[in-house]
């Protein structure tokens, strides 16, 4: 009885295994990190603040997520480890107390031509469930309702042990897929410009060809030349029909040339599976040009661009197709879903109804599943990751998202920090590396690395409370509670740059008059419609600069004198001060130390284990032979060059004997932009996804071009960033230029000469003008939920609105009657 009774009494003492609350991160060194020391509370929502570059995402990402996904791998057979990527340990003296850790980034989703929304979820795959159990007339298995399964069937003998003897067979076989056969699943089919793969008046031999990659020096002349298929001396525009279809048509065919086995292929299916079978925006730049140029994609006349056979659209469930509903607005059809009764599919239907109401949820209810994984924006990509973990059973995890709200309205901000929170209280640990002021304002926890970026940074400045981050005098406690406030006064427009009926995506016949000569913000909600109207209606005409979100690609050999072409001019500059070849000044070229072939460092395999890169003994890292550092320009050898900062490049390229002015104009962007502290020679992959932003930018402004057209520049930008960015479009708009600006920061809004505000929703309850005028008529209105969100920004109970009114059109949804009226 005795026993029983103390087994009942709860003991006071905390127990062992309860006691390991935190992540203790000690001497971390990854990039700009300066021995950096940090305790972050576990089963907490800790935020990661500081300037672009200041080292936030080496602390999270490089440090604390990527040891925790190293240890994760090793647990791994040394077999299946041979197919994960090879993670190497961080420069970290210790790392205690980590969990899992499930990475929420910014990175595009991939870029496959068969990647959907819906297949990159697996909501089609519980939609092609659904139908194979309910779908009338019934077709077959879940296989027959994709558009990844292609139809096949096929007889022939087989050999069967039988009693002792072997016997032959007669079998046939066939598989039932939805792909359509005319576009292979794409949902579009393709025209090639044959004058674009081509000079005809010109043969093989004397360089025809104009498709990238495609010498007559290399493999293809080898092939060509012995293929027998037709002359490669003759003109193309002498070719016979048969060696003109054997040029461009050819299946594949096996050939020997010079007692090598070869395949011989047409130009067309070739450039089909190596270029036509990505993505477009995936390709490099010069592959791209030439697919633009010479490919044209039209809708496939065959399925309409569901990708799917004639037999999957015609299985139906109440009227609708597979094909019908993954075209249907999320929303809608998680509401078709629930109005589905049939008790055979019953935990089917709650799965795909909880799978549908996430992207409610998260602010993606206007997708159709459908669409295009590669079209996503780095916001919607990330929020699309968010929804699968959204209803998981994983508990004391860590969850590491990367600026969560990119992309998203005010309005949407408050739905994505009750996501954040729900994930925090499972049980699991958050970090988030953010920016905004509405969502650093959920945090338990902030760490604030600085004080500067780049070389400046690197340290933890705070660690504590949002209320003595306040206190703290910090660069971003300094900031927090900036708030922007409304020009006295706006620029007066020198014209305008019309759009008409504009009906792309989900726009219904917008009809708009973009002010020149003047900032324009374009806003509303996520999925309003702002960037249909822009790439649809305004992108592409001539004049027009866009700057658009994807991130810039590079290796670690690329650097920012490589990406903005700076290095071009330096190059030539050292080879004519010093009577030598300007390949000798290239760590890529000639002049690259040949033990590490330019790279700085040396890699070592060491087979299952993580490679190894050690500094090159030979070089010391500076990548360029010994004898090529004895060339000098304005007293500096290139690999001085290239460890100078873009501000003490400019000071040294503008003047003497080292002026360069095409270099020196570069460098300026790049200090315009704010990124004065990078080093010219510092590797592309090592910059944070701020400076990346702004290096894209910088390059951008190199253009002519009337208008540009930017959209989220603010992305990645940390508060004080934000003011030097509206300093540069002050000074772009007030020489000359037309800028117009995607936007939802509130700052760059406040700071407009006109806003132009899309909604009053998003999908189809969007893609209607529903303000245009200056920001005080919308602070002033509060008609939308932009100028809601505004007025409260700006302060506008408080400070009242003395500013200059305008004849703006402010358009206000009239419910009864489902159409807009001019209030004024």
């Amino acid at each position: 009885m005795s026993r029983t009774t103390k087994a009942a009494t709860p003991s006071s003492e905390l127990h062992i295994a309860d006691s390991h609350d935190l992540i203790r991160v000690q001497g971390a060194r990854e990039n700009n990190l300066k021995n950096v020391s940090v305790d972050i509370p576990k089963r907490r929502l800790t935020m990661f603040t500081g300037l672009s570059g200041s080292g936030k995402s080496s602390l999270v990402f490089g440090t604390i997520a990527a040891e925790s996904q190293r240890m994760i791998n090793e647990t791994y057979s040394t077999f299946v480890q041979g197919f994960m990527p090879m993670l190497g340990r961080p420069d970290v003296d210790v790392l205690d107390g980590l969990t899992t850790a499930i990475i929420v980034d910014q990175e595009r989703m991939g870029a496959n031509a068969r990647s959907t929304v819906g297949t990159a979820t697996d909501a089609n795959a519980l939609l092609r469930i659904l139908f194979s159990r309910l779908g009338q007339p019934y077709i077959g298995s879940p296989q027959a309702y994709s558009f990844n399964v292609a139809s096949i069937s096929g007889a022939g003998a087989v050999s069967i042990e039988r009693g002792g003897q072997t016997v032959k067979e007669r079998r046939s076989f066939s598989i039932t897929g939805g792909m359509c056969a005319r576009c292979e699943g794409r949902g579009s089919v393709t025209d090639i410009d044959l004058t674009a793969l081509y000079d005809d008046t010109k043969s093989l031999n004397e360089g025809a060809l104009t498709i990238p990659g495609y010498s007559m020096d290399g493999w293809f002349g080898r092939i060509f030349n012995g293929c027998g298929f037709f002359d490669p001396n003759k003109p193309i525009a002498k070719f016979t029909k048969k060696e003109l279809n054997d040029l461009l048509r050819q299946e594949p065919t096996k050939i020997k040339i010079d007692g090598i086995n070869l395949t011989y292929e047409g130009l067309i299916p070739k450039i089909q599976k190596s270029m036509l079978s990505k993505d477009v925006d995936s390709l490099q730049p010069h592959v791209r040009a030439f697919v633009e140029r010479a490919v044209t994609f039209t809708v496939c006349p065959d399925c309409d661009g569901t990708r799917l056979s004639e037999g999957a659209r015609s299985s139906k469930i109440s009227g609708i197709s597979i094909a019908d509903a993954c075209k249907m607005q999320i929303s809608d059809l998680a509401d078709w879903v629930r109005a589905l009764a049939d008790p055979s599919v019953a935990p089917l239907l709650a799965s795909l109804q909880h799978l549908l109401n996430s992207f409610g949820e998260i602010g993606l209810g206007y997708l159709s599943l459908d669409r295009s994984s590669g079209t996503l924006s780095g916001g919607e990509s990330q929020r699309t990751k968010m929804i699968r973990h959204l209803g998981s059973s994983l508990t004391d995890v860590t969850y590491v998202f990367d600026e969560p709200t990119i992309g998203l309205h005010p309005h949407d901000i408050q739905r994505m920090n009750t996501l954040l929170l729900q994930l925090r209280d499972k049980g699991n640990t958050v970090l988030v590396v953010e920016h905004k002021p509405e969502m650093i304002s959920i945090a338990d926890h902030v760490i604030d690395l600085g004080p500067g970026a780049g070389t400046d940074g690197g340290e933890v400045v705070f660690e504590g409370s949002l209320g003595e981050l306040r206190t703290s005098g910090t660069l971003t406690g300094r900031h927090l509670d900036d708030r922007a406030t409304l020009k006295p006064t706006v620029r007066t427009p020198s014209g305008t740059l019309s759009v008409r009926g504009a009906r792309d995506h989900n726009l219904q016949n917008v009809d708009v008059d973009i002010p020149l000569g003047v900032l324009t913000v374009l806003t509303g909600v996520a999925g309003s419609g702002k960037s249909s109207l822009i790439t649809g209606s305004v992108s592409g005409r001539d004049g027009v600069v866009s700057v658009d979100q994807g991130a810039i690609k590079g290796s670690r050999r690329s650097n920012p004198a490589t990406y903005t072409g700076m290095l071009e001019p330096i190059r030539k500059a050292f080879a004519k001060a010093n009577g030598v070849k300007p390949a000798l000044f290239s760590s890529n070229s000639e002049g690259a130390c040949p033990n590490c072939n330019g790279a700085g460092v040396v890699y070592t395999d060491l087979g299952m284990m993580a490679g190894a890169a050690i500094p090159c003994e030979v070089c010391e890292g500076k990548r360029f032979q010994a004898s090529v550092l004895d060339y000098h320009l304005g007293g500096r050898n290139i690999s001085e060059v290239l460890a100078l900062s873009v501000a003490e490049a400019q000071e040294f390229f503008g003047a003497g004997e080292a002026r360069i002015p095409t270099a020196h104009a570069i460098l300026g962007r790049l200090n315009d932009v704010g990124l004065g502290y990078l080093h010219l020679g510092q590797p592309l992959p090592t910059l944070s996804g701020g400076e990346r932003q702004r290096l894209k930018l910088a390059t951008y402004l190199a253009e002519k071009g009337d208008v540009y057209v930017l959209d989220e520049p603010t992305a990645g930008l940390h508060l004080a960033d934000v003011e030097n960015l509206l300093g540069l479009l002050d000074r772009f708009v007030d020489s000359g230029k037309s800028v117009i600006v995607i936007e939802h920061h509130q700052a760059v809004m406040a700071h407009a000469d006109w806003i132009i505000d899309l909604g009053p929703g998003a999908g189809h309850d969007g893609g209607r003008v529903v303000f245009e005028g200056i920001p005080a008529d919308l602070v002033a209105a509060r008609s939308t939920l932009t100028g809601e969100h505004l007025a409260t920004y700006v302060g506008a109970d408080a400070g009242g609105l003395n500013h200059r009114s305008s004849a703006a059109r402010i358009k206000i949804l009239n419910p009864s009657r489902e159409r807009y009226v001019h209030d004024r």
